[in-house]
Protein backbone atom coordinates (compact mmCIF):
# COMPACT_ATOMS: atom_id res chain seq x y z
CA UNK A 1 0.00 0.00 0.00
CA UNK A 2 2.41 2.56 0.69
CA UNK A 3 4.84 1.66 -2.48
CA UNK A 4 1.05 2.83 -4.27
CA UNK A 5 0.65 5.88 -2.46
CA UNK A 6 4.08 7.03 -3.26
CA UNK A 7 3.83 5.83 -6.91
CA UNK A 8 0.64 8.15 -7.04
CA UNK A 9 2.37 10.69 -5.17
CA UNK A 10 5.13 11.06 -7.44
CA UNK A 11 3.03 10.72 -10.62
CA UNK A 12 0.40 13.93 -8.82
CA UNK A 13 4.04 15.77 -8.61
CA UNK A 14 5.03 15.06 -12.01
CA UNK A 15 1.88 16.43 -13.38
CA UNK A 16 2.37 19.09 -11.02
CA UNK A 17 5.93 20.15 -12.81
CA UNK A 18 4.15 19.95 -16.34
CA UNK A 19 1.65 22.03 -15.39
CA UNK A 20 3.59 24.79 -14.17
CA UNK A 21 6.28 24.20 -17.19
CA UNK A 22 3.90 24.59 -19.40
CA UNK A 23 1.80 27.87 -18.20
CA UNK A 24 4.83 30.14 -18.49
CA UNK A 25 4.66 28.72 -22.33
CA UNK A 26 1.52 29.35 -22.90
CA UNK A 27 1.20 32.95 -21.17
CA UNK A 28 4.06 33.95 -23.35
CA UNK A 29 2.65 32.61 -25.86
CA UNK A 30 -0.23 34.89 -25.72
CA UNK A 31 0.75 38.01 -24.65
CA UNK A 32 3.83 38.26 -26.91
CA UNK A 33 5.63 40.30 -27.08
CA UNK A 34 5.98 41.93 -23.32
CA UNK A 35 9.68 43.30 -23.87
CA UNK A 36 11.74 44.84 -26.90
CA UNK A 37 11.98 42.48 -30.01
CA UNK A 38 15.42 42.74 -31.55
CA UNK A 39 15.22 42.02 -35.53
CA UNK A 40 18.96 40.65 -36.81
CA UNK A 41 20.07 41.62 -40.26
CA UNK A 42 23.15 40.15 -41.49
CA UNK A 43 24.23 42.62 -44.13
CA UNK A 44 25.40 46.75 -43.29
CA UNK A 45 22.85 49.01 -42.49
CA UNK A 46 21.61 51.10 -45.40
CA UNK A 47 20.95 47.51 -47.95
CA UNK A 48 17.46 46.74 -49.50
CA UNK A 49 17.49 44.23 -46.84
CA UNK A 50 18.33 46.60 -43.48
CA UNK A 51 15.59 49.03 -45.24
CA UNK A 52 12.76 46.45 -45.32
CA UNK A 53 14.21 45.47 -41.85
CA UNK A 54 13.32 49.47 -40.54
CA UNK A 55 10.25 50.02 -41.98
CA UNK A 56 8.54 47.01 -40.71
CA UNK A 57 10.33 47.70 -37.34
CA UNK A 58 8.79 51.29 -36.99
CA UNK A 59 5.38 49.68 -37.55
CA UNK A 60 5.02 46.73 -35.65
CA UNK A 61 6.51 48.49 -33.08
CA UNK A 62 3.26 50.66 -32.94
CA UNK A 63 0.99 47.59 -32.92
CA UNK A 64 2.72 45.85 -30.29
CA UNK A 65 3.89 49.49 -27.90
CA UNK A 66 7.19 47.42 -27.59
CA UNK A 67 10.35 48.64 -29.19
CA UNK A 68 11.91 46.10 -32.41
CA UNK A 69 15.37 46.95 -32.85
CA UNK A 70 17.52 46.61 -35.45
CA UNK A 71 21.01 44.77 -35.18
CA UNK A 72 23.32 44.48 -38.08
CA UNK A 73 25.47 42.03 -37.90
CA UNK A 74 27.27 42.42 -41.28
CA UNK A 75 29.90 39.96 -42.45
CA UNK A 76 30.81 36.96 -44.62
CA UNK A 77 28.07 37.47 -47.09
CA UNK A 78 25.10 36.99 -44.40
CA UNK A 79 26.55 34.05 -42.73
CA UNK A 80 27.84 35.67 -39.46
CA UNK A 81 24.22 37.40 -38.94
CA UNK A 82 22.72 34.20 -39.74
CA UNK A 83 24.69 32.05 -36.83
CA UNK A 84 23.89 34.63 -34.53
CA UNK A 85 20.57 34.50 -35.11
CA UNK A 86 20.49 30.58 -34.91
CA UNK A 87 21.51 30.75 -31.54
CA UNK A 88 19.57 33.03 -29.98
CA UNK A 89 17.01 31.97 -27.55
CA UNK A 90 13.59 29.88 -29.04
CA UNK A 91 10.77 32.51 -28.03
CA UNK A 92 10.21 35.24 -30.97
CA UNK A 93 12.57 37.91 -29.35
CA UNK A 94 15.29 37.32 -31.48
CA UNK A 95 14.42 37.25 -35.70
CA UNK A 96 16.17 36.65 -38.35
CA UNK A 97 16.30 39.07 -41.36
CA UNK A 98 17.38 36.96 -44.45
CA UNK A 99 17.42 36.85 -48.04
CA UNK A 100 18.18 35.02 -51.46
CA UNK A 101 21.84 34.71 -50.22
CA UNK A 102 20.83 31.97 -47.65
CA UNK A 103 19.10 29.81 -49.85
CA UNK A 104 22.10 30.07 -52.39
CA UNK A 105 24.71 29.44 -49.84
CA UNK A 106 24.30 26.14 -48.87
CA UNK A 107 25.43 24.91 -52.93
CA UNK A 108 28.52 26.91 -52.76
CA UNK A 109 30.25 24.15 -51.22
CA UNK A 110 30.68 26.45 -48.19
CA UNK A 111 31.07 25.00 -44.71
CA UNK A 112 28.01 26.57 -42.63
CA UNK A 113 28.16 26.96 -38.99
CA UNK A 114 23.88 26.40 -39.62
CA UNK A 115 21.50 24.95 -41.82
CA UNK A 116 18.92 27.35 -43.18
CA UNK A 117 16.33 24.23 -42.51
CA UNK A 118 17.29 22.83 -39.45
CA UNK A 119 18.13 25.76 -37.07
CA UNK A 120 15.58 27.94 -38.24
CA UNK A 121 11.32 27.91 -38.98
CA UNK A 122 9.88 30.35 -40.96
CA UNK A 123 7.88 33.15 -40.86
CA UNK A 124 7.72 35.33 -43.01
CA UNK A 125 7.96 36.22 -46.73
CA UNK A 126 9.14 40.16 -46.93
CA UNK A 127 9.37 41.79 -49.75
CA UNK A 128 10.83 41.18 -53.72
CA UNK A 129 13.82 43.34 -55.34
CA UNK A 130 13.10 43.58 -59.02
CA UNK A 131 15.81 41.97 -60.99
CA UNK A 132 16.03 44.62 -64.63
CA UNK A 133 18.17 43.48 -67.12
CA UNK A 134 19.54 47.14 -68.18
CA UNK A 135 22.04 47.78 -70.55
CA UNK A 136 24.36 50.62 -71.90
CA UNK A 137 22.61 53.00 -74.57
CA UNK A 138 25.35 51.74 -76.88
CA UNK A 139 24.46 48.48 -77.41
CA UNK A 140 23.33 47.45 -80.22
CA UNK A 141 19.98 45.54 -79.15
CA UNK A 142 16.69 47.32 -77.84
CA UNK A 143 15.08 43.99 -76.29
CA UNK A 144 15.78 40.71 -75.40
CA UNK A 145 15.20 38.63 -78.74
CA UNK A 146 17.67 41.15 -80.50
CA UNK A 147 20.24 40.70 -77.40
CA UNK A 148 19.96 37.18 -77.11
CA UNK A 149 20.84 37.03 -80.99
CA UNK A 150 23.65 39.61 -80.97
CA UNK A 151 25.16 37.63 -78.07
CA UNK A 152 25.19 34.63 -80.47
CA UNK A 153 26.56 36.48 -83.31
CA UNK A 154 29.53 37.65 -80.94
CA UNK A 155 30.34 34.90 -78.59
CA UNK A 156 33.37 36.58 -76.89
CA UNK A 157 32.24 40.29 -76.84
CA UNK A 158 29.38 40.91 -74.03
CA UNK A 159 30.45 41.30 -70.51
CA UNK A 160 28.18 41.65 -67.79
CA UNK A 161 28.74 43.18 -64.27
CA UNK A 162 27.35 41.44 -60.79
CA UNK A 163 27.21 42.45 -57.29
CA UNK A 164 29.73 39.74 -56.47
CA UNK A 165 30.28 36.21 -57.25
CA UNK A 166 27.13 34.07 -56.18
CA UNK A 167 25.04 36.73 -54.91
CA UNK A 168 21.87 37.22 -56.80
CA UNK A 169 22.42 39.72 -59.57
CA UNK A 170 25.09 36.86 -60.42
CA UNK A 171 22.70 34.25 -60.31
CA UNK A 172 20.26 36.26 -62.43
CA UNK A 173 23.08 36.21 -65.27
CA UNK A 174 23.67 32.95 -65.10
CA UNK A 175 20.06 31.46 -65.15
CA UNK A 176 19.57 34.05 -68.20
CA UNK A 177 22.95 33.06 -70.35
CA UNK A 178 21.57 28.96 -69.81
CA UNK A 179 18.07 29.40 -70.83
CA UNK A 180 19.04 31.69 -73.79
CA UNK A 181 22.14 29.26 -74.62
CA UNK A 182 24.32 32.34 -74.83
CA UNK A 183 27.90 33.10 -73.43
CA UNK A 184 28.30 36.31 -71.76
CA UNK A 185 31.20 37.21 -69.85
CA UNK A 186 30.56 37.67 -66.26
CA UNK A 187 32.68 40.73 -64.54
CA UNK A 188 32.22 40.38 -60.63
CA UNK A 189 32.18 43.58 -58.45
CA UNK A 190 32.27 44.23 -54.82
CA UNK A 191 28.72 45.72 -54.72
CA UNK A 192 25.85 46.42 -56.74
CA UNK A 193 27.08 50.44 -57.09
CA UNK A 194 30.69 50.17 -58.82
CA UNK A 195 28.69 47.12 -61.07
CA UNK A 196 26.41 50.10 -62.10
CA UNK A 197 28.66 52.54 -62.08
CA UNK A 198 30.75 50.44 -64.89
CA UNK A 199 27.82 49.59 -67.14
CA UNK A 200 26.89 53.27 -67.01
CA UNK A 201 30.42 54.30 -68.17
CA UNK A 202 30.52 51.85 -70.74
CA UNK A 203 33.39 49.40 -68.77
CA UNK A 204 30.91 46.70 -69.03
CA UNK A 205 27.96 46.50 -71.32
CA UNK A 206 24.46 45.09 -69.21
CA UNK A 207 23.58 44.22 -65.62
CA UNK A 208 20.95 42.34 -63.78
CA UNK A 209 20.33 44.63 -61.40
CA UNK A 210 18.27 44.85 -58.52
CA UNK A 211 15.74 47.49 -58.43
CA UNK A 212 16.54 50.13 -56.54
CA UNK A 213 20.31 50.12 -58.40
CA UNK A 214 18.81 49.75 -61.88
CA UNK A 215 15.74 52.60 -60.54
CA UNK A 216 19.15 55.16 -59.71
CA UNK A 217 20.41 54.44 -63.48
CA UNK A 218 17.96 54.51 -65.05
CA UNK A 219 17.12 58.09 -64.09
CA UNK A 220 18.37 60.56 -67.37
CA UNK A 221 18.77 57.55 -69.25
CA UNK A 222 21.96 56.50 -68.45
CA UNK A 223 21.08 52.64 -68.99
CA UNK A 224 17.93 51.13 -70.85
CA UNK A 225 15.86 48.50 -69.43
CA UNK A 226 15.18 45.61 -71.61
CA UNK A 227 13.66 43.54 -69.00
CA UNK A 228 12.51 42.39 -65.62
CA UNK A 229 12.67 39.30 -63.98
CA UNK A 230 9.75 38.60 -62.28
CA UNK A 231 6.92 36.95 -63.79
CA UNK A 232 5.04 39.82 -63.54
CA UNK A 233 5.23 43.24 -64.37
CA UNK A 234 6.91 45.12 -61.64
CA UNK A 235 4.73 48.47 -59.95
CA UNK A 236 7.96 50.09 -59.95
CA UNK A 237 8.82 49.73 -63.49
CA UNK A 238 5.59 48.76 -65.51
CA UNK A 239 6.53 50.09 -68.49
CA UNK A 240 9.57 47.26 -69.22
CA UNK A 241 8.25 43.87 -70.42
CA UNK A 242 8.75 40.69 -68.46
CA UNK A 243 11.55 38.27 -69.93
CA UNK A 244 9.07 35.65 -70.61
CA UNK A 245 7.10 38.58 -72.62
CA UNK A 246 10.14 39.63 -74.20
CA UNK A 247 10.80 35.92 -75.70
CA UNK A 248 12.76 34.25 -72.82
CA UNK A 249 10.38 31.79 -71.64
CA UNK A 250 10.66 29.95 -68.04
CA UNK A 251 12.66 32.62 -66.82
CA UNK A 252 12.23 33.96 -63.33
CA UNK A 253 14.55 35.67 -61.24
CA UNK A 254 14.45 38.28 -58.54
CA UNK A 255 16.26 39.17 -55.09
CA UNK A 256 14.23 38.88 -51.80
CA UNK A 257 14.06 38.96 -48.29
CA UNK A 258 12.10 36.86 -45.31
CA UNK A 259 11.95 36.16 -41.94
CA UNK A 260 12.70 33.50 -40.04
CA UNK A 261 12.85 32.48 -36.10
CA UNK A 262 15.19 29.87 -33.88
CA UNK A 263 13.77 25.96 -34.46
CA UNK A 264 11.52 25.53 -31.19
CA UNK A 265 9.84 28.87 -31.54
CA UNK A 266 6.76 28.09 -29.86
CA UNK A 267 4.15 28.04 -32.69
CA UNK A 268 1.74 30.46 -31.30
CA UNK A 269 4.34 33.34 -31.36
CA UNK A 270 5.65 32.22 -34.75
CA UNK A 271 1.37 32.91 -35.54
CA UNK A 272 1.33 36.11 -34.08
CA UNK A 273 4.69 37.03 -35.31
CA UNK A 274 3.24 36.04 -38.92
CA UNK A 275 -0.23 37.90 -38.42
CA UNK A 276 1.37 41.45 -36.89
CA UNK A 277 4.24 41.60 -40.06
CA UNK A 278 1.53 40.65 -42.51
CA UNK A 279 -0.63 43.50 -40.98
CA UNK A 280 2.70 45.62 -41.68
CA UNK A 281 3.48 45.10 -44.77
CA UNK A 282 -0.05 45.24 -46.18
CA UNK A 283 0.06 48.93 -44.31
CA UNK A 284 -0.55 51.46 -46.81
CA UNK A 285 2.07 53.94 -45.63
CA UNK A 286 4.54 51.36 -45.45
CA UNK A 287 3.82 49.57 -48.67
CA UNK A 288 4.21 53.14 -49.99
CA UNK A 289 7.85 53.60 -48.50
CA UNK A 290 9.41 50.14 -49.19
CA UNK A 291 8.18 50.86 -53.30
CA UNK A 292 9.89 53.77 -53.38
CA UNK A 293 12.77 52.01 -52.19
CA UNK A 294 12.39 49.52 -54.76
CA UNK A 295 10.76 46.88 -52.45
CA UNK A 296 7.43 45.03 -53.54
CA UNK A 297 6.19 43.72 -50.27
CA UNK A 298 4.89 40.33 -50.46
CA UNK A 299 3.62 38.88 -47.27
CA UNK A 300 2.17 35.26 -47.07
CA UNK A 301 1.90 32.30 -44.51
CA UNK A 302 4.90 30.85 -43.23
CA UNK A 303 3.75 27.45 -44.60
CA UNK A 304 4.25 29.11 -48.02
CA UNK A 305 7.52 30.99 -47.39
CA UNK A 306 9.01 27.81 -45.99
CA UNK A 307 8.50 26.08 -49.21
CA UNK A 308 9.67 28.86 -50.87
CA UNK A 309 12.66 28.68 -49.99
CA UNK A 310 13.07 25.27 -50.09
CA UNK A 311 11.68 25.52 -54.34
CA UNK A 312 14.43 28.51 -53.84
CA UNK A 313 17.42 26.09 -52.88
CA UNK A 314 17.18 23.58 -55.32
CA UNK A 315 16.72 26.06 -58.60
CA UNK A 316 19.28 27.76 -57.74
CA UNK A 317 21.16 24.95 -56.93
CA UNK A 318 20.88 23.40 -60.68
CA UNK A 319 21.93 26.73 -61.88
CA UNK A 320 25.05 27.14 -59.90
CA UNK A 321 25.80 23.68 -60.86
CA UNK A 322 25.51 24.05 -64.42
CA UNK A 323 27.43 26.96 -64.19
CA UNK A 324 29.78 25.85 -61.98
CA UNK A 325 30.33 28.45 -59.48
CA UNK A 326 32.58 28.32 -56.27
CA UNK A 327 33.17 30.68 -53.40
CA UNK A 328 35.03 33.36 -53.40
Amino acid sequence: MTSILRRAGLRAVALLVAAWAAAPLGASAQEFPVRPVKLIVPFPPGGPVDTVARALAQKVSEYWAQPVLVENRAGAGGIVGAEAASRAAPDGYTVFVGAIHHSVLPSLGMKLPYDIERDFTPVIFGARFPIILVAHPTLPASNVKDLIAYAKANPAKLTYSSAGNGGGTHLAGELFKNLAGVFILHIPYRGSAPAMADVVGGQTQMMFADGPTALAAMRGNRVKALAVGSPQRSALVPQVPTMAEAGLKGYEAYSWTGLWVPAGTPAAVIAKLNADMSRAFSDPATKERLLGQGAEPAPGSAAEFGAFVRAEKAKWARVIKAANIKPD
